[in-house]
């Protein structure tokens, strides 16, 4: 993608329309925000400048760190290694629970002060030994071009590009966005429309069709991610329609994380989750056939390890984003019993641990 940068230094877009009433309706998502000049959409750094839809983001973060993949989560895509992750400010959905509020529901495009081109990210993660970057934070389908742009440098420089998203987003944008990634963890946040509409602004088919679009049209490595919370989205019914659902539509071997929800943003008022909750998440996926379940966001070594679906071998050992025990096999089977474990592994784990380190990018121009 060649950026196209307008005289107000904003990128030039490619996904909206032009209505007959003058406006223009933005598609890179479900929303189909409908922007007269000078308004910005729901997700605030894409909107209408001179007739057309820009993106006001592009090459600007709230900041550049090196994180622990584990935490994306990814836990069978290269574990233990570091991953180079940016994002930007602004989301496409409204979640009152949204852990990020700060940076994904800023109005403030003074946040975003760090500032990298596609090549310097790319030769940054190169350069502190990262094997693969993410687009992370936010949400990266609002800052598409910049995300796809980041990762076409990456890739002509060997380092692969994960994708943690909400999974809403429009047919044509989403299959050029997965062509240049490697790897996503996209949030299927509840497995209602009532909670989709009622406390994320959104719509639960999108999402599923873009868990479904990336399965079996891609080859990116695909997990899941459910934060659970108290009343809204944990009950044993719902969990088991969703567990039931990903392994019908997606396959035993997409991975499932359950994390326990904390107060924040405008749910304050509702109590943390109980440890046990995302046990019994756990418990109700893999009864349902599913092969790695994980818990997040609770202190649990069994929930946090790789275990061979097989033979029930240890395959990686976890306490929080430290491996321990590592049971693989060059070739990613267990080395008990020789049954492949899905995932993309290389002959040994990365080292780095728990980690976060934060990159100043103004030096790396």
């Amino acid at each position: 993608m060649n950026a196209n940068f307008n005289s107000a230094g904003a990128l030039a877009t490619r996904y909206w329309r032009k209505l007959e009433d003058g406006r223009v309706e933005c598609q890179i998502c479900p929303r189909f925000c409908k922007l007269h000049e000078d308004q910005r959409g729901l997700c605030f750094v894409r909107g209408n400048l001179g007739g057309e839809v820009v993106l006001f983001s592009y090459g600007r973060s709230s900041g550049f760190c090196i994180d622990p993949i584990e935490k994306k989560p990814l836990n069978h895509f290269l574990p233990g290694t570091p991953i180079f992750s940016f994002g930007t400010a602004g989301c496409n959905l409204a979640c009152k629970f949204c852990q990020n509020w700060d940076i994904s529901k800023s109005r403030e495009m003074d946040r975003l002060m760090d500032q990298a081109s596609p090549q310097a990210i790319a030769r940054a993660a190169i350069e502190t030994g990262c094997r693969s970057v993410a687009y992370t934070y936010n949400d990266p389908v609002i800052f598409h071009e910049y995300a796809v742009d980041t990762a076409i440098a990456c890739r002509e420089l060997g380092i692969k590009s994960v994708a943690v998203s909400a999974g809403y987003q429009c047919p044509e944008p989403r299959a050029e966005f997965y062509r240049h990634m490697d790897a996503a963890n996209i949030d299927l946040k509840a497995f209602t429309e009532d909670f989709y509409h009622r406390i994320c602004g959104g719509h639960l088919q999108a999402v599923l069709e873009t868990l479904e679009y990336i399965k079996h049209e891609t080859q990116v490595w695909l997990e899941i991610t459910t934060l659970l919370i108290p009343g809204e989205n944990d009950s044993e019914a719902e969990l088991e329609s969703l567990t039931q659902w990903v392994f019908e539509k997606l396959g035993p071997d997409v991975p499932l994380h359950f994390s326990a929800f904390h107060p924040d943003w405008k749910m304050l008022n509702i109590l943390p989750t109980p440890p046990a909750t995302v046990t019994k998440a756990r418990q109700i996926a893999m009864k349902n056939g599913i092969r790695h379940a994980y818990v997040g966001n609770v202190h649990n070594k069994d929930g946090d390890s790789t275990w061979c679906h097989q033979c029930g071998n240890l395959l990686i050992g976890r306490d929080w984003y430290e491996l321990s025990e590592w049971n693989l096999t060059p070739q990613g089977k267990c080395n008990h019993c020789g049954t492949v474990c899905a995932g993309v592994f290389e002959q040994k784990p990365g080292n780095w641990g728990s980690k976060r380190v934060r990159v100043d990018m103004t030096r790396r121009a």
